[in-house]
């Protein structure tokens, strides 16, 4: 564990990466679907309708974000920090005016119209910028300690997961459901200034972190990779497939749970009730795999990482039996947890931080680019009759062939220059 001094002397950048993380669950797929039936009642929409107009913006934003993504190597971390709030805010009550256009004439055409900007504002703002700005800063002003870092931040996601959906039930038990996104962005603009004290003395740090840089330059290439560079290292593509697999099978099997629940006979009570165990998981993982990453480094354990995944997707590709349920949730969450540490940490091991924000928003837009076309691809799979057995083992074989390939990602790499 991290010593007392250690989270004395940098607790407030820790914490800053924590809080950041904790406010992206408003554009995270587990917060917005909990109104996903109010929203298709508001507005006339059938299942198929809002996930393709989820579907879209999700799309829309993971294009976005690449652009977006490299102003963190640009502005000062405070400032990019407080516009992705300030931006998320306004996407939470622009969710909420649309929902209040239920009374007016042709409600339903003008709240689905708003309804995609705003989702694509959501996504954009919380699951992309918001989670971005923290990791970026676990991964650039950590070094020793950065997978502890990134765990501890990414502790913001878990308390997301673990609060918010009771909250929102509860909230929805006395109030409308616009009224609820409204006072999220309300109280999102009233907490932005927090950024600004969490991050006091960030002059200091970035003075250092440049004389660091400048100390090590003749010792590394690292420092100097820009994102054209990435883009034609090999080993890049090799381990890209692995990457995306958590994103991407853990999206599609999440929005087809109903589905999946009843094809396997659960009751959505024990699906439901099965996300505690989700929870403790990522959070044992979380912790755990911050000691991982600094004992053998994030580049190490991505040959290795999606195990969880694939024995999640074991246990729905044999079993139907009520236990499996928890048991399938509990790999999952010990897949999420500690593929949050690895990817949090690897792009800076592999790449250096100098453009660390640019890119990582080419892999953080990857990834929500696969999240956003998990549905749709696992939709159609069901449409077409394919259980999700074998949607299951299919994930399974393509676990295995990315572990493969992330493996001879490992050779030797050539030294390569700026780009």
């Amino acid at each position: 564990m991290l010593p007392l001094s250690f989270l004395r002397a940098h607790g407030r950048l820790l914490a800053f990466g924590f809080f950041m993380c904790f406010c992206s669950s408003l554009g995270q797929t587990f917060f917005i679907a909990l109104f996903g039936g109010e929203i298709r009642r508001s507005f006339g929409l059938s299942d198929g309708d809002f996930g393709a107009i989820y579907s879209a913006g999700t799309l829309m934003s993971a294009a976005v974000l690449v652009w977006l993504g490299r102003l963190i190597d640009r502005l000062p971390l405070a400032a990019f920090a407080a516009a992705t709030l300030v931006g998320l805010a306004a996407m939470c009550l622009l969710m909420g005016f649309a929902g209040s256009l239920e009374t007016a004439p042709g409600h339903m055409a003008w709240g689905a119209v708003i309804l995609l900007p705003a989702i694509f504002g959501l996504r954009l703002f919380g699951q992309g910028l918001a989670s971005h700005a923290a990791i970026v800063a676990m991964g650039r002003y950590f070094v020793a300690e950065r997978g502890r870092a990134v765990s501890l931040a990414s502790l913001g996601h878990t308390l997301g997961d673990a609060v918010l959906p009771g909250l929102v039930v509860a909230a929805l038990a006395f109030a409308v459901w616009q009224d609820i996104w409204t006072g999220a962005g309300v109280a999102l603009l009233i907490l932005t200034p927090i950024v600004f004290i969490l991050l006091k003395g960030q002059r200091e740090r970035d003075a250092a972190l440049t004389a660091a840089r400048a100390a090590r330059r003749d010792e590394t290439l690292l420092e100097d990779w820009r994102l054209s560079a990435v883009l034609r290292d090999p080993g890049l593509w090799l381990r890209l497939p692995a990457l995306l697999a958590p994103s991407f099978i853990f999206t599609g099997l999440i929005f087809h749970q109903v589905h999946l629940a009843e094809t396997k006979g659960w009751a959505l009570s024990l699906l439901a009730g099965s996300y505690v165990v989700f929870a403790l998981a990522a959070l044992a993982a979380l912790m755990v795999g911050g000691l991982l990453v600094d004992r053998f480094t994030a580049r190490r354990l991505v040959g290795f990482f999606l195990a969880p995944l694939a024995l999640a997707c074991l246990v729905l590709a044999v079993s139907s039996a009520p236990a499996a349920a928890p048991l399938f949730l509990g790999f999952l969450g010990i897949s999420a947890g500690l593929a949050g540490v690895v990817l949090g940490a690897l792009w800076a091991e592999l790449y250096g931080v100098t453009h660390l924000g640019a890119i990582r928003a080419f892999g953080q837009a990857a990834m929500v680019f696969s999240s956003g076309l998990a549905p749709a691809f696992m939709g159609i799979l069901v449409d077409q009759g394919i259980a999700m057995e074998s949607i299951a083992a299919g994930s399974i074989l393509y676990c295995l062939a990315a572990t493969a390939l992330a493996r001879l990602a490992e050779a030797p790499r050539r030294a390569m220059g700026t780009g």
